[in-house]
């Protein structure tokens, strides 16, 4: 039996339904006497050249798809991130890969360039912090506000707005994220296990722990 933790055509209660059943299903099977070990899909999502935070040899990955005007990675990143920051410190490094859904969020695009842009100069996570937690619309004078309030370079900044240096690098990572299924924002892979939507800490914990645990079968 193959166990599958992505299901992009599902509904988000569905599929933390879901999960939450192959997690159990697994364990189970783990635990009983004999039982053949069961197959659970894991998807080889490159870190690509994308900003990370958290070291090299963290035991667990995260890599998210994400889009900074959706109102679900605002939850997930302001309500979700921190707690498994301070729950599990230097096991866990999060990947942050782009997916503004265009069409639907016009300035996914330009938010994504701003904090690329920061990162230029160290702050990328700084920047993602603050597109975040910002009660702002977005818009050039707010993208070049936040750079002054984390005391960037702005003049550096604004040059490479100017020239969506990052564009190509965000639209790539639009691309393959397409090409693999991913229809919607946030999408997470966690040690190439997807999880979509945001879900609540407790969805991630369970995971996270049976993954340090060694509880779900490679």
């Amino acid at each position: 039996m193959v166990l599958s933790y992505v299901l992009f055509s599902l509904p988000l209660r569905k599929q933390v339904n879901s999960l939450r059943i192959q997690l159990a299903s697994a364990q189970a099977a783990l635990e009983e006497q004999g039982a053949a070990p069961q197959q659970v899909k894991r998807y080889d999502v490159p870190l690509d050249n994308d900003p990370i935070y958290g070291p090299a040899n963290a035991p667990i990955t995260i890599i998210e798809f994400s889009d900074y005007e959706c109102p679900f990675c605002r939850k997930w990143h302001n309500e979700v991130w921190p707690r498994i920051k301070t729950e599990y410190g230097d096991k866990v490094r999060l990947v942050y890969r782009d997916f503004p859904l265009y069409g639907l969020h016009a300035n996914a695009e330009s938010a994504a360039l701003a904090a690329n842009c920061a990162g230029e100069q160290g702050k990328y996570w700084e920047y993602n912090d603050a597109l975040f937690a910002t009660t702002e619309r977005f818009s050039r004078d707010t993208y070049e506000l936040l750079a002054a309030q984390l005391s960037l370079d702005v003049a550096s900044f604004k040059t490479c707005m100017d020239e969506e240096r990052y564009q190509n690098e965000i639209q790539a990572d639009y691309q393959y994220a397409a090409e693999l299924g991913i229809s919607s924002t946030p999408t997470f892979f966690i040690n190439g296990l997807a999880l979509v939507g945001a879900q609540p800490y407790e969805v991630f914990k369970q995971v996270i722990d049976m993954e340090l645990n060694g509880e779900i079968p490679k």
